[in-house]
Order: C-alpha cells, then sequence, then structure tokens
C-alpha cells in the first residue's frame, strides 16, 4: 500500500492520499504495444541473430540483396530492443567476436577452429548478453533458446566447412590442368608425338612410354608448354 507514503518530488516532500483514489485503467496504443513486443529479451535475441544470418548469407551470395536488407533490419530492431533491456556490453562483446570468427572462417580455411571458438564465444556471449543483477529479474533469455540458435548455426558453419572441404579435395575440372586424367582417342601415330581428341579437342601429345598407334585409347597424365604427356588407356 502506497496511502499514506511520504515521497519527494521538485516541490518537496508530499504525504500520498490513494485510499479512496477512482482507479483508472489505460489501454496500450498500437505504438506502445510493439514497442513492449520488441523489449521482450527473447525478441531482441531472435532479431538479433537473423540479422547476422542476414548479413553472412548476403556475404556468401553477393547481390542476393534480400538476406541483407532482411539482415539489416532485424539488425535494427535488434539494437532497439537491446537498448531498452540491461544490457551486458561483455555478452555484446563476445557475441561480436563470435561474428568476427565466422567472417573470418569464410576467408581462412582452418579446417574448423575459428568456427570452434565462434560456437564457444557465441554461446557464452548469449548466455551474458542480459545482466541478470539488474532490477528487471525477469529480464533474460531462454536457455532452450540459446541452446537451439547456437546449435544451428554449428551446424550450419560445420556443413559450409566440409562442404568446402570437400571442394578444395576435388580434382580441378576446369582451365589446363582439368584435363588431367581425361581419356581421349590417339587421331595419328604417337612416336612419340602425335595428335590426339580430348572431349572433342585436338592436341599436340607425347607419349613417353613407347609408340601409341592411330584409334588407341588414351589417358592424359600431365601437360607443358600447352603439349600432353598421355599414355594407353
Amino acid at each position: 500500500m502506497i496511502d499514506g507514503r511520504e515521497v519527494e518530488t521538485t516541490e518537496g516532500m508530499i504525504t500520498l492520499n490513494t485510499k479512496d483514489a477512482d482507479i483508472v485503467n489505460m489501454d496500450m496504443s498500437l505504438t506502445q504495444k510493439v514497442l513492449s513486443i520488441l523489449s521482450d529479451p527473447n525478441l531482441a535475441y531472435i532479431l538479433l541473430m537473423f540479422g547476422i544470418y542476414g548479413l553472412f548469407f548476403e556475404i556468401y551470395n553477393p547481390g542476393a540483396i534480400f538476406p541483407g536488407v532482411f539482415g539489416g533490419i532485424c539488425l535494427i530492431l535488434a539494437f532497439y530492443s537491446l537498448h531498452t533491456l540491461p544490457l551486458d556490453y561483455t555478452g555484446l562483446a563476445l557475441i561480436i567476436f563470435a561474428v568476427i570468427l565466422f567472417i573470418l572462417e569464410i576467408k581462412i580455411v582452418s579446417h574448423g577452429i575459428l568456427t570452434i571458438g565462434g560456437i564457444i564465444s557465441l554461446f557464452l556471449g548469449s548466455m551474458m548478453l542480459i545482466d541478470k543483477e539488474s532490477a528487471l529479474e525477469a529480464m533474460e533469455i531462454s536457455l532452450e533458446l540459446i541452446i537451439l540458435i547456437v546449435a544451428l548455426t554449428a551446424a550450419f558453419f560445420l556443413f559450409a566447412i566440409s562442404f568446402g572441404i570437400k571442394a578444395q579435395r576435388k580434382k580441378v575440372a576446369t582451365g589446363l590442368e582439368g584435363i588431367v586424367g581425361e581419356k581421349g582417342i590417339a587421331i595419328s601415330n604417337l612416336n612419340p608425338v602425335g595428335k590426339i581428341k580430348v572431349h572433342g579437342e585436338i592436341w599436340n601429345a607425347e607419349c613417353l612410354e613407347g609408340e601409341i598407334k592411330k584409334g588407341t585409347n588414351i589417358l592424359v597424365t600431365g601437360i607443358e608448354n600447352l603439349k600432353l604427356t598421355v599414355k594407353e588407356s
């Protein structure tokens, strides 16, 4: 009860008299309802992560436009939400550091080391993002939500890393180096130099192992100065 309580105002100390006061209920306006929803710490966290994901997709696919625009809007709304919450800047710094590690993973092949560091930093930063020692005790991010977001992030980047490693190990399929290992046919005798056809293209070739007769299937083993080295297939 606040009836009879003394409070200090700009005009001095006054005694509250609320015993017979009328109760007036005032509904929030649409704007206030929207802003109230945006002040939810779980929504703020979701918007923050959606914004980060949107920027990632834009970096991976330059010119896609929509992910970048969507991510930018989410980040702006997330910053507003975080501004209304008891923010712990250490947690925010850890999340930003995780973002930096993820971006470096795109540019530098670390075989997952940067991603693992980013995931750990993201998890710790998410746990610390809202100051739990503030007066707003109910303001905290759901642990289940944090685990879900971190798990999805880990799955995405581990998939991206494995896909990148496979791409690196894949045999070159374009350019001059891409023809090594391909099969063709000799269109003249190679003794040891002659002509071959590979993928519909005619090449000068040299056989390093004896002689190859016209019409024989061949395998490209190397290339030097636009001349292929071959052997019988």
